[in-house]
């Protein structure tokens, strides 16, 4: 179901805390939560149907593999992540695997966060110490017998290439800045591409939109193909979009990409928008008619 974004309809959707980079004395901090916003952590981590507290986790998410359910990040200590070092988050999001030596799923995108700068995590740690902590106990995915959390060491060896963002030296800061955002925190190639029976990505249709997406919804094809992509939208209506979730033919996003929006991309700089724009009017139109895979 199509519906008008939350941000320009409601002033909250955070169970009752909103604090914003602008209330925070720490810098630091301040950087920390842009960057959860700009790697789209709030729309994940909070359970905004079920009025979950802000990312609290709990959130389900159904795949075709099964249910999983977001985790808990408060800094509550016996069931969010109030005991993690900075090492113990850097290692989750560019390893995926937890402080325990655990490895996680690939729906939580450490494939794509993989790419993200020491700098980055080192900010987004300062803003989450500071997030009022949920003793809210994390929920147990329901998955079928043969997805057994070993398994994941398998998948990791077939399809998880660890590695931080290398700036393309033959294109311009804008470029680079747009591929960092779209590649390493929004991490857009996890909903927008295809995947196989065993959840790796189509690499031939990276960015090429899906029918069998988060939650069974269907992803559009976002590159600049101008039949089945995005390649007749202008930037000025990319960009509109990205901040509102309104497309050029009157339209509006829905299911998470409307969280994604309003929890997300909604606060980004207008510089950043415009960087995600240019990045990704420059990828190699791939022509993909999702309703038709």
């Amino acid at each position: 179901m199509r519906r008008l974004p939350t941000a320009l309809l409601l002033t909250s959707l955070l169970g009752g805390w909103t604090a914003g980079a602008d209330d925070l004395a720490d810098p630091q901090a301040a950087r920390g939560e842009y960057l959860l916003r700009a790697a789209g952590c709030v729309a994940c981590h909070t359970d905004s149907e079920h009025k979950g507290r802000f990312l609290a986790g709990g959130r389900a998410f159904v795949t075709p593999q099964g249910t999983f359910y977001s985790p808990n990040i408060t800094p509550d200590p016996d069931h969010g992540i109030g005991h993690w070092s900075e090492q113990d988050l850097a290692r989750a999001l560019t390893k995926g695997i937890g402080p325990a030596g655990h490895r996680y799923y690939p729906l939580f995108p450490y494939t794509s966060y993989t790419r993200m700068r020491a700098e980055d995590i080192s900010a987004l740690k300062a803003y989450l110490d500071t997030v009022p902590p949920v003793a809210r106990e994390n929920r147990e995915h329901d998955l079928p017998w043969y997805l057994p959390r070993f398994a994941i060491s398998l998948w990791q060896w077939l399809y998880f290439r660890p590695g931080t963002f290398v700036a393309d030296p033959a294109r311009d800061d804008r470029w680079n800045r747009g591929a960092y955002l779209v590649r390493a925190l929004a991490h857009c190639a996890e909903c927008h591409s295809p995947r196989n029976d065993l959840g790796g990505i189509d690499e031939a249709l990276q960015m090429a939109g899906t029918r069998h997406g988060p939650d069974g919804e269907s992803v559009p094809n976002i590159t600049p193909d101008k039949e089945t992509g995005i390649g007749r939208w202008s930037d000025a209506d990319l960009a509109y979009y990205l901040k509102t979730g309104a497309d050029p033919d009157g339209d509006y996003a829905g299911g998470l990409m409307s969280e994604v929006i309003d929890e997300g991309l909604s606060h980004l700089s207008d510089e950043d928008i415009t960087s995600i724009v240019s990045y990704l009017k420059a990828l190699p139109p791939i022509h993909h008619l999702v309703v038709d895979e």
